[in-house]
């Protein structure tokens, strides 16, 4: 077996290992989600906080193990545009990848805006705009120095989080007790709490859009992904029971900075600084992940003519989508410096959804076992239930973004036809 890196037939090199490709997930999943969504899903689900977590987490392996049995088969840069096109049809795939494109575009610019507002509140959008020059031209160099950087960020925000664990479960005021306090939750305060906590760690299928530039992809991208799910959800689980511990369902409701209150309330105010730093370099790393993901997936759709075939080129040095990864960090660039996108992406949770629902589907497909298919099965069915226990505004926003992709995919089979 070859492990030496080398060109795919597309042009991209394949030069990520297991390691790699796990601290890719690790950079797209350990993000400033972490930092800010265990308050709203405490508001949503109360006492039921971690039972949210743990629907979250059933789905999300889930749509994991359905997304490694589907890039082991098609190891191609795109990840469920290619696999809903080739399992499903070519509109499946257009759909899922333009909930992807347009959906990740507007978070990527949001993250911008996130990093912009803790480093320098004040400029946000120039920081916004700097952050997105400055990640894109990492892309551009390589996918071995964009993993370089992300397996940094990893470490900064995993030691900031273990920190605050620490300090929480170590304080005076912390109580297990606490954290079974705030009332009963109903159902559909779970479901919302999962479907909220559920993006916070989506992004492991960040690992199989990266396909082509994966050593043989067939037994990484499986493993890679499992591993990076399996270590997130412990981290997940650790921070969402120390700030229990410490705030109890009520508190954490009503916490604008959930880890950074938690820490105060722990009496170690001095740590607040660098949890807000540590939210700062975590934004980064979710960006990061973001560019990679959405450029790459540009890259798959523009072969097949769904963008504008120019996209599709590879550079002959760097072997990256370097036309893809330009016109991506313009367009969010843009966005970065002109509006406030942080509030108006409830269409990206159930884009999300969307796109994992057409992963499931693709997956059932692959195999006529009913033993096979109770997985994809259970995805797409909890795909379902979260997307629909959003928010009406998130569900009627996504819809509008899945009817615009409708129709620019009619457009483009009529116009094709003549």
């Amino acid at each position: 077996m070859n492990r030496s890196p080398a060109a795919s037939a597309s042009g991209l090199r394949r030069t990520l290992g297991v390691r790699d490709s796990v601290v890719v997930g690790l950079g797209s999943m350990i993000g400033a989600g972490i930092f800010a969504a265990p308050g709203p899903a405490a508001r949503a689900a109360g006492s039921g906080l971690l039972a949210g977590l743990a629907v979250a987490a059933v789905v999300a392996c889930c749509n994991a193990l359905s997304s490694a049995r589907l890039a082991a088969r098609y190891p191609a840069s795109g990840g469920t545009y290619v696999y809903g096109r080739e399992q499903l049809g070519m509109f499946w795939g257009h759909l899922a990848g333009w909930a992807f494109v347009v959906g990740k575009t507007a978070s990527c610019a949001a993250m911008a805006l996130t990093v912009g507002a803790y480093l320098w509140p004040a400029q946000a959008h120039a920081v916004a705009v700097a952050a997105v020059v400055a990640l894109t031209a990492v892309n551009y160099g390589g996918i071995r120095k964009s993993a370089l950087l992300t397996r940094v960020i990893v470490a900064v925000v995993t030691a900031v989080l273990a920190s605050v664990v620490v300090v929480c479960l170590g304080s005076g005021a912390s109580a297990v007790e606490r954290a079974a306090g705030g009332g009963p939750a109903g159902a559909g305060g779970v479901l919302q709490a999962a479907g909220l906590l559920f993006f916070a760690f989506a992004g492991y299928a960040r690992i199989a859009t990266l396909g082509e530039e994966v050593r043989d992809p067939a037994r990484t991208i499986p493993r890679a992904i499992m591993l990076a799910l399996g270590i997130v959800l412990a981290v997940y689980a650790c921070v969402a029971v120390a700030v229990l511990s410490v705030l109890g369902p009520v508190g954490l409701g009503q916490a604008g900075a959930p880890l950074a209150d938690a820490v105060r309330a722990a009496g170690v105010p001095a740590l607040v600084p660098v949890v807000r730093a540590g939210a700062a370099v975590a934004a980064l790393g979710s960006l990061l992940a973001l560019l990679l993901g959405v450029s790459r997936t540009v890259l798959a759709m523009a072969r097949d003519r769904h963008l504008p075939g120019v996209l599709a080129a590879v550079h002959p040095r760097f072997r990256v989508p370097h036309r893809a990864e330009l016109a991506v960090g313009a367009v969010v660039a843009v966005l970065a410096a002109t509006v406030d996108v942080r509030s108006a992406i409830g269409f990206s949770s159930f884009g999300v959804l969307v796109y994992y629902a057409v992963a499931n589907a693709s997956a059932w497909t692959l195999d006529a076992s009913p033993a096979r298919r109770v997985v994809p099965a259970a995805g797409l069915v909890g795909c379902a239930a979260l997307a629909f226990a959003l928010p009406w505004v998130s569900v009627a926003a996504g819809a509008g973004v899945l009817a615009a992709g409708t129709a620019v995919y009619g457009v483009r089979r009529r116009t094709a036809a003549r």
